[in-house]
Parts: structure tokens; C-alpha cells; sequence
């Protein structure tokens, strides 16, 4: 495994040299810090506790269903993380510039991306009308990921596809989402399409 993601961060080289060049812009580079700091978890924890605050019991159990959801979200990319252990963009590369100290050491899959995608869905599933607010906020934190220096697209691409499955799985699970999302994988991909 080691030696194709050796493999694919040259073959990535290019794009993630490209889409770091934006963080030159010290507006564009603030920008996707803030973006990256609210990713954090800051707007996932704060929004749960206005779901819970406004949706009285059902809305408190269902954030406790999306709490214990992330947090198997974040076994899940640690584990990844601390086995394939793929270097940071700017670590194996000098010319890519890290714009922000990063949360942990290393790169393969994305946590932020897992964690926006796994709640943005979740979120949706439970009060679809969030979905305006929430999936621009996600697209922008899976590119600051590129653009801060910290990931490789295909970082961000798994993390995304993990944290639609683990959010599509938890939510099958607890029979939240329609009897079609459990049967049909692709109506996940509804969700995300305008």
C-alpha cells in the first residue's frame, strides 16, 4: 500500500500545486483557515446543539445519533491515518506550502472531509432544508484541505466517499433514511446534487 501512495502523490503533485498556489493570497489563504477552523468541528457541534435546542426530544436523540455517528467517524480515520501512514503534501514536497499547523500527522483519508460530509448528510437526512446551508460550507472545507497544503485530492475524495457511507450505513441502521437510500446507494448522491 505504502509504495501506491508513494505512486499516486506524484501523480497528484501537479494538482495539489495548482490549488496551493491560491493560499499565496493572504485573503484567500485567511479565508480557507477560517473555513478549516470552523471544520474543526466548531459549526458540526454548535449546529447539533441548535438541532437538539429547537427539535426537543427528537431532535436530542438524533443529535446523540449523529454525536455517536462522528465519533465512530473518528476511530474510523485515525485508524486509517495511523496504519497507512501517508505524509502531509508539504512534507513530501517542499515547493507545497503548509498554510495552517495541521491537527495530527498524517494525510490518507481526510478527517475534515469525513466529518463534513458525514454530517451535512446526516443533517439533511434528519431536517433537509439545512442542506442549502450546509453542503457549500462542506465543498469549501474538502478544498481548503488542498488549498491549506495539508491533504492530496484523493485524501479528500476518500474521505468524502467514507463519511457518505458511514452516515448512509448509521442512518440505514437506526431506519431513518427512505426504505430506496438503504436499497439504492445512488439516491446518496441525491443528497449531494443541487
Amino acid at each position: 500500500m505504502q509504495s501506491f501512495l508513494a505512486r499516486a502523490d506524484q501523480a497528484e503533485l501537479k494538482v495539489c500545486l495548482k490549488i496551493n498556489a491560491l493560499s499565496r493570497s493572504g485573503v484567500i489563504r485567511q479565508g480557507f483557515r477560517i473555513v478549516s477552523r470552523l471544520g474543526d468541528g466548531v459549526l458540526w457541534y454548535s449546529s447539533m446543539v441548535v438541532f437538539a435546542l429547537l427539535g426537543g426530544v427528537d431532535g436530542t436523540k438524533a443529535m446523540l445519533h449523529v454525536g455517536l455517528t462522528s465519533l465512530v467517524g473518528v476511530y474510523l480515520y485515525s485508524y486509517l491515518k495511523n496504519r497507512l501512514v501517508r505524509p502531509r503534501p508539504y512534507v513530501s514536497h517542499g515547493q507545497i506550502v503548509c498554510a495552517i499547523a495541521p491537527l495530527d500527522q498524517y494525510s490518507f483519508p481526510s478527517g475534515h472531509t469525513l466529518h463534513a460530509v458525514l454530517f451535512t448528510t446526516m443533517f439533511a437526512a434528519y431536517e433537509p432544508t439545512t442542506l442549502w446551508l450546509f453542503l457549500p460550507f462542506t465543498l469549501l472545507v474538502a478544498l481548503s484541505r488542498i488549498v491549506l497544503g495539508l491533504h492530496y485530492p484523493s485524501d479528500v475524495l476518500v474521505g468524502g466517499i467514507l463519511g457518505v457511507l458511514l452516515a448512509a450505513l448509521s442512518l440505514a441502521g437506526v431506519g431513518t433514511m427512505p426504505v430506496e437510500l438503504a436499497a439504492d446507494w445512488t439516491s446518496v448522491l441525491e443528497l449531494w446534487s443541487p
